[in-house]
């Protein structure tokens, strides 16, 4: 066998006992990346500094595989980061911009992706900046809320609170869940990338909506919205009229614990994901499943309605899995614990939905306490 075959033989049996890369961020400013082997076991690669202090999510853009991180602290230069990474992981810092930082979520919209927005939870804020980052130092805009008076949960919904941004599936619109003000606001995506906010829809009252998930079944879209305060999952219908925003209609809200059971004190909805005619929802601080060990709750949808069916409650093999992340098969789910500060895979399987059995875990950073914003922030696929 000669040199180049020797090469492509060990290349090749590389690439097939690496199963999957994942990247995740720490609190305390550290991005790692993670190789998942086809034994199942999950190592730390590496890890680098994310270059800002408080690291608080990931948005991929496979287009040009640049990972997006806003920064969630409030002092000193929060910066807003963005780094290059490869088909194993490696990751290169690539540009940057300061910001007025408390950014605890953000998404990619517009053309080719050519623009991010971030939401600002304790400013009532919502901002935008056109990509790649540094090429210009201000925001491209800053969309500020306010609200008369506080909600049903005043020590949470003092004033609005936009917890997270999406874009709807064409790519038209940006969505924000404001958990302070119970409402899902919309904005219509613009040429030049600037959003004109669009009618609002409400939530229940106290609901405190998070993050929200789309499915499109044929000619049909719905939402789905989980709702930190009141431990639930929103579903929702959309339609496009000819002229005007999109419209959303409330269809049902359903528990995020199996029925009859009622949420238990302290527990906290953390996100929300569609795969197929099923959506997941995590909780927080719910220990369904022993000490330290919260859940994840499992539905099935109705195609032709979009109505949420109760499935199962699984274990999250976590606390606190503020973030978790389905793979593109759809056969393996990546769950982080913030405050255990470990990512978790467990296997998922593609016909009935069910979440299964634990396939990998391992501790990434240092654990983090709770109800503070410390730990591990968001995990992802590299795929």
């Amino acid at each position: 066998m000669g040199n180049t075959s020797r090469f492509l033989a060990c290349f090749t049996s590389l690439r097939s006992a690496l199963a999957a890369t994942l990247i995740a961020s720490h609190y305390s400013g550290q991005l790692y990346t993670l190789n998942l082997s086809s034994a199942n076991q999950l190592t730390i690669a590496s890890s680098v500094s994310a270059g800002n202090r408080m690291p608080a999510w990931l948005d991929f853009d496979p287009g040009s595989k640049t990972i997006y991180l806003p920064d969630e602290v409030q002092w000193g230069q929060p910066l807003l980061k963005s780094f290059s990474v490869t088909a194993d992981g490696s990751l290169t810092p690539k540009g940057q911009v300061q910001t007025a930082g408390g950014e605890l979520h953000s998404t990619l919209y517009g053309l080719g992706n050519g623009y991010i927005t971030t939401a600002q939870y304790d400013a009532s804020t919502i901002s935008t900046y056109t990509l790649p980052l540094g090429s210009t130092g201000q925001p491209l805009q800053k969309l500020s809320f306010t609200m008369s008076q506080p909600g049903p949960v005043p020590s949470r919904q003092d004033r609005p609170h936009p917890h997270s941004v999406f874009t709807d599936p064409t790519g038209k619109y940006v969505l924000s869940a404001d958990l302070g003000a119970d409402l899902i606001r919309v904005f219509s995506i613009g040429s030049s990338g600037n959003l004109t906010q669009c009618p609002s829809f409400s939530t229940g009252p106290g609901d405190g909506p998070r993050h929200g998930a789309f499915r499109i079944q044929g000619n049909a879209t719905f939402l789905f919205t989980v709702n930190e305060l009141s431990n639930s999952l929103t579903s929702w219908s959309v339609t496009y009229p000819t002229t005007g925003c999109l419209i959303l209609a409330k269809k049902q809200t359903l528990s995020t614990f199996p029925p009859g059971k009622a949420a238990p004190a302290g527990s906290k909805a953390a996100e929300v994901h569609v795969k197929d005619n099923f959506v997941y929802a995590s909780n927080r601080n719910d220990q369904s499943f022993g000490a330290q060990q919260d859940s994840i709750t499992s539905y099935t949808i109705e195609p032709s309605t979009g109505l949420a069916t109760y499935l199962e409650t699984t274990s999250a093999h976590s606390f606190f899995p503020r973030t978790f992340s389905i793979n593109g098969a759809g056969t393996m789910v990546a769950i982080g614990g913030q405050t255990s500060a470990n990512v978790a895979i467990v296997e998922r399987n593609t016909t009935t939905g069910r979440l299964g059995k634990l396939l990998a875990t391992v501790k990434v950073g240092n654990s983090g306490t709770v109800n503070q914003e410390d730990g591990l922030s968001a995990v992802i696929w590299n795929e």
